[in-house]
C-alpha cells in the first residue's frame, strides 16, 4: 500500500510524474467511487510500524521524563522538575534525527515533535519557576501568568528551529499554539485577578482563533488541490483553531455552567448551521467535530424541556449522527451547492470542487 507521502517522494525523485500521481488517485477515488477532493488526506500513518515505533518512543519518553524528575533541583521546589522537561525534549530532537529525517515516519514525527515542544515549554518554565521562587508565584497571579507566556514564547522558537530541521506538518500548529500562549498569558498578567478575567480571556482566545483560522486558509489557499505538505500544516492549524473558536462561542453563551437557556440551545444550533456552511466552504471538518459535543448537548437540552427526559439524549445522538453521516455521504454534491454562489475571487482561495480543475 502506497501513502500520498510516497507519491510525493516518487515524483520528487522523478521515478513519477505529476500527471502519472494525479491520475493513481483519480483511479483509487473512482474506485471507491468517491471523489478524491472529498478524502481529506492528511499524513498519519505510513504503516502498522509507525503505530509500533510511536509506542516504543512514547515509553521511552516517559521513561526519561521519570528519570528527570528523580533529579530534584532544590528541595523546596513542589514543581515539575527542569531536568524533566529538558531530558525529554533532547531525547525527541535525537530520535527525529532518525525516525523523522531518515525514516519519514508520520505517526512518530508527531509524537515526538510534540514532546520536544513540551518538553522546552516545561523546562523554561520550570527553571523560572525555581528563580522567581515558589512562594512569589503562589501570591501573584500575574508574575505567574507572565511565567507561562514567556515559557511558551521559547517553545514557540524551539518550534520553528524544529521546522527548520525536520518540516513536520503539525509543527506549525505547535508553533501557533505557543504563540496564542504568549498572547493569552500576557492577558492574564494585564488583566490581573479580576472576576471578569475568564471571559475576557475566553473573548480573546475567540479572536486569537480567528487569526488561527485565517493563518490556516493560506495555508490551504496555496495548495488548492491538496497535493502539497502545505495542505497537511493547514489541516493542523484548522484542528487548532475550531476549539479556539468553538469554545469560547458556546462558553459564553453559558454551555458550560449550566445556565443557557432554551433560546440559546437553539442560537447554539444555527451556530452549528453556520460552522457546517463554514467547513463545506473550506473543504475541512475540524469545525464540525470540534462543536459536536455543544451542540449534541444543545439539542438534547432542547428535547428535554419539551418532554423528551428519558429518551433526549437518544434522539439527540440519532437526529445528529444520521446528519453528519448523510452529510458525509454527499459532501461533494453539499459542497458544490454551497460553493458554486460564492464569488470567483472567493472561490479561487478555496479548495476545487473537482480534481479536473486545474489549480
Amino acid at each position: 500500500m502506497y501513502s500520498d507521502s510516497d507519491l510525493e517522494r516518487a515524483i520528487a525523485a522523478g521515478a513519477l510524474t505529476p500527471e502519472a500521481a494525479q491520475a493513481l488517485r483519480d483511479h483509487v477515488a473512482a474506485r471507491r467511487a468517491t471523489p478524491a477532493v472529498d478524502e481529506e488526506h492528511f499524513r498519519l500513518l505510513t504503516g502498522f510500524n509507525d503505530i509500533f515505533v510511536a509506542i516504543a518512543a512514547i515509553i521511552l519518553l516517559v521513561a526519561m521524563s521519570w528519570i528527570g524528575a528523580s533529579l530534584r533541583a532544590a528541595d523546596d521546589w513542589t514543581g515539575p522538575s527542569p531536568y524533566s522537561g529538558l531530558f525529554v525534549a533532547a531525547t525527541a530532537w535525537g530520535l527525529a534525527e532518525f525516525f523523522t529525517l531518515r525514516r519519514r515516519m508520520a505517526l512518530p514525527s508527531i509524537v515526538l515533535l510534540l514532546a520536544f515542544v513540551g518538553g522546552v515549554f516545561v523546562a523554561v518554565a520550570a527553571t523560572a519557576g525555581l528563580v522567581v521562587g515558589e512562594s512569589a508565584l503562589n501570591d501573584n497571579g500575574s508574575l505567574a501568568a507572565l511565567l507561562v507566556a514567556g515559557s511558551a514564547a521559547v517553545a514557540a522558537l524551539s518550534a520553528w528551529l524544529h521546522w527548520l530541521r525536520f518540516r513536520v506538518p503539525i509543527t506549525i500548529a505547535a508553533g501557533a499554539a505557543s504563540v496564542v500562549g504568549v498572547m493569552l498569558g500576557t492577558m492574564a498578567a494585564a488583566v490581573g485577578d479580576t472576576e471578569a478575567l475568564g471571559d475576557i480571556l475566553l473573548g480573546f482566545a475567540l479572536l486569537l482563533g480567528v487569526g488561527v483560522f485565517l493563518f490556516a486558509m493560506r495555508w490551504d489557499s496555496s495548495d488548492p488541490r491538496r497535493e502539497t505538505r502545505r495542505s497537511d500544516v493547514a489541516f493542523w492549524l484548522h484542528l487548532l483553531s475550531a476549539p479556539l473558536i468553538v469554545h469560547p462561542v458556546f462558553s459564553l453563551l453559558g454551555l458550560t455552567d449550566g445556565s443557557a437557556t432554551v433560546l440559546d440551545a437553539i442560537v447554539v444550533l444555527l451556530v452549528y448551521v453556520g460552522l457546517g456552511l463554514t467547513a463545506l466552504a473550506i473543504d475541512r471538518r475540524a469545525l464540525l467535530v470540534s462543536a459536536l459535543a455543544y451542540v449534541l448537548w444543545a439539542l438534547s437540552d432542547v428535547l428535554e424541556r419539551f418532554g423528551a427526559v428519558e429518551l433526549s439524549f437518544a434522539l439527540t445522538a440519532f437526529v445528529i449522527g444520521s446528519a453528519l453521516l448523510l452529510l458525509s455521504a454527499f459532501w461533494h454534491v453539499a459542497r458544490r451547492a454551497v460553493v458554486t454562489p460564492l464569488p470567483a475571487g472567493l472561490q479561487s482561495k478555496l479548495p476545487v470542487l473537482d480534481r479536473t480543475v486545474t489549480a
